[in-house]
């Protein structure tokens, strides 16, 4: 009996994705519950103290330029995370492994085994730097009763309806995209607008941090996952 009522427990609590204000990720673009959407740009950074006096004075021209030239929000962030180099050392164990010399197989061994160690001494932390960019259709916020009728009557209209939505609204989010990127390029920093298996990667690894880094995730494409959250 305990064991079942334990059972009834776990299926009564909501999955973690209740709590997430996600709705999917797709085509590049995350769709939240509320109906509005982001992409995420991943950015290099510049190191301003070692610019000359007119290349920084360049810089934040640039920079204010960017800023009054927008006409909606956008999102900074900066994110900490202890290096990832499980992905590095498994190459170097797979070089040591297939080395028919046994001298240059002993110094691989030796520089694995440094840098192993380095890293878990030093907890070597990396940055990386993201422009989160919205859409908020407001004139499709609300809808009128024969609205709301015809979708309860064809539901395939409903879908098709929501997928036309999803481009046309998609459309006006990446001219947002392509006006950050040229605003942040102007400034001589690089920029790349992360896909479908980017966004899921750095969800997994900022709800997950820890877990992240002892288990990464693989190409989505490749994983059979069970929606256990109604759309």
């Amino acid at each position: 009996m305990k064991d079942k009522k334990a059972v009834q427990k776990r299926i009564s609590q909501p999955s973690s994705q209740a709590h997430l204000p996600i709705a999917e990720i797709k085509d590049g673009v995350v769709v939240l519950k509320d109906g509005t959407m982001r992409r995420v740009l991943l950015t290099s950074s510049i190191n301003f103290a070692l610019k000359s006096e007119d290349e920084q004075n360049a810089i934040i021209s640039a920079y204010v330029g960017f800023l009054n030239s927008l006409d909606f929000p956008i999102q900074v962030v900066v994110q900490s995370r202890r290096l990832q180099i499980k992905p590095y050392l498994d190459n170097l164990a797979k070089l040591e492994r297939e080395q028919p010399n046994e001298l240059l197989r002993v110094q691989i061994a030796d520089y694995r085994l440094f840098i192993e160690e380095l890293v878990d001494i030093g907890k070597i932390m990396t940055k990386r730097y993201f422009v989160v960019v919205p859409y908020s259709p407001l004139d499709d916020q609300k809808k009128g009763f024969w609205s709301r009728f015809k979708e309860v009557l064809t539901p395939t209209f409903t879908l098709k309806l929501k997928e036309e939505q999803f481009r046309r609204r998609k459309e006006n989010l990446d001219l947002r995209v392509r006006q950050i990127e040229s605003g942040l390029t102007s400034m001589g920093l690089e920029v790349v607008a992360l896909d479908t298996q980017a966004l899921i990667e750095l969800y997994y690894s900022t709800y997950n941090p820890d877990i992240s880094y002892a288990e990464q995730l693989g190409d989505i494409r490749s994983q059979q996952v069970e929606d256990d959250l109604p759309m």
